[in-house]
């Protein structure tokens, strides 16, 4: 049973208790990251979630590593374009020692001016390590130039140059507005005794200053585009990229089945034409990038560049088909009981409530039960399907990037500009 409280401050916690394991998973998500930067200072966020594990008023940042390792549990954070998380994974004896850490964390680093200056090193080197990545880059220029002069396309890391400008006080001033009450959210799922967790969060993360939620950054234009890039790597790295629909909407459901028959899965259309039938690529796939304002539908694939009109004609062969003749009755059916059993399997784990919750209350401010999400699931149909792809998967307002052996590929990509 899912429960919500607040500390002192204002901070929502969300529990959810789950007896019968010997697990507990906690987290803290505060709602900024890329897309509420700016032009100067992209990465700010993800260079602050580095700079929390280096250090407090009371441990170094290897005793903060030693400190969970001791308690053989996790302790992990991650960036994104709408939100930061910090958390911990242990066993519930141990919840409470990866809550205090995480506290100290929040409420005592340094901010150490050294440590800034080599952390900066090593994002920098963790932008090389994904520039070095066709996969990566493919990925992530696409956004960025699809959605051109707007925050969202912003990159999660920031670049070079702005990594390296970035100050102390930059950092101080983006934590004064952003780490702030309001604008957290704390969710704990597994094995504890929520009254006894509820005093220790009122104690570690009490002294968070007040402060509002933030707004939601504006929806971006969507802006088809073409980007090139030569890379000496064997494949050719290619992405397709649609207009598709925000995170919170109805939609959603439909586009989850879409995405599963056409190209979600390897019993998927596109895998087992262009991949089993038609050998033309190892790696094929489709996945959705949802936010809160907006969203890209997206198809990746990697290949001999030869083999690059074959691949993009057939893609576009097995989208016409669907928008056609839709999908067929076994098709949906199979996919539905997929996405069931994907949703219950990971509805077990303690750490995938924790952070389904986090994301859920952080945004939207309620939970969608899991039956309800399967019931919306179950009665999606065949011509709510095929009217989704009618809609988005347009050709002449998709977008493409291709990242790699650029020789000799020749082909008119037909994009509007």
């Amino acid at each position: 049973m899912v429960n919500c409280k607040k500390l002192s401050n204002g901070i929502t916690v969300v529990f959810e208790k789950m007896p019968y394991l010997r697990s507990a998973a906690f987290g803290l998500w505060v709602k900024v990251g890329s897309s509420n930067e700016n032009d100067d200072n992209n990465g700010i966020s993800h260079i602050i979630e580095h700079m929390l594990f280096k250090g407090t008023k009371t441990r170094t940042a290897k005793q903060i590593a030693d400190d969970m390792a001791k308690i053989g549990g996790d302790i992990n954070a991650y960036t994104s374009k709408e939100c930061t998380s910090f958390y911990a994974v242990t066993l519930d004896e141990h919840l409470e020692i990866a809550i205090e850490i995480i506290g100290d964390m929040i409420n005592n680093s340094l901010l150490d001016e050294k440590a800034l200056e080599k952390e900066k090193g090593v994002i920098i080197e963790e932008i090389d390590m994904y520039d070095d990545s066709p996969e990566d880059l493919v990925h992530e220029m696409l956004q960025m130039k699809v959605w051109k002069h707007h925050s969202l396309g912003y990159q999660i890391s920031g670049s070079k140059k702005t990594v390296r400008s970035v100050t102390r006080q930059q950092i101080i001033d983006f934590m004064e507005q952003y780490y702030v009450s309001e604008n957290m959210v704390i969710s704990v799922a597994g094995n504890f005794e929520e009254n006894q967790i509820m005093d220790l969060l009122e104690v570690h993360f009490s002294a968070v200053k007040k402060g509002p939620r933030q707004p939601d950054c504006t929806a971006p234009i969507y802006r088809p585009t073409i980007y090139t890039k030569e890379k000496d790597v064997e494949q050719l790295h290619l992405n397709i990229a649609f207009e598709s629909v925000p995170a919170d909407t109805e939609e959603k459901y439909a586009l989850t089945i879409l995405n599963s028959v056409f190209g979600g899965s390897i019993n998927s259309r596109l895998f087992q034409v262009i991949r089993e039938n038609l050998g033309l690529t190892y790696t094929i796939y489709s996945y959705g990038s949802a936010y809160k304002k907006a969203g890209l539908y997206q198809i990746y694939g990697a290949m001999n560049p030869i083999q690059l009109e074959a691949v993009i004609q057939n893609t576009f062969e097995i989208i016409e088909d669907i928008k056609t003749n839709g999908l067929t009755d076994d098709e949906i059916i199979m996919t539905k009981e997929q996405i069931k059993t994907e949703l219950i399997l990971g509805n077990e784990s303690a750490k995938n409530r924790m952070n389904s919750n986090g994301k859920s209350i952080l945004f939207k401010d309620y939970i969608t039960p899991l039956e309800e999400t399967i019931l919306k699931i179950n009665a999606v149909n065949k011509d709510e399907i095929t009217d989704f792809a009618k809609r988005y998967l347009v050709k002449e307002n998709c977008s493409f990037s291709l990242v790699g052996n650029l020789n000799n590929v020749n082909i008119d990509l037909n994009v509007k500009s």
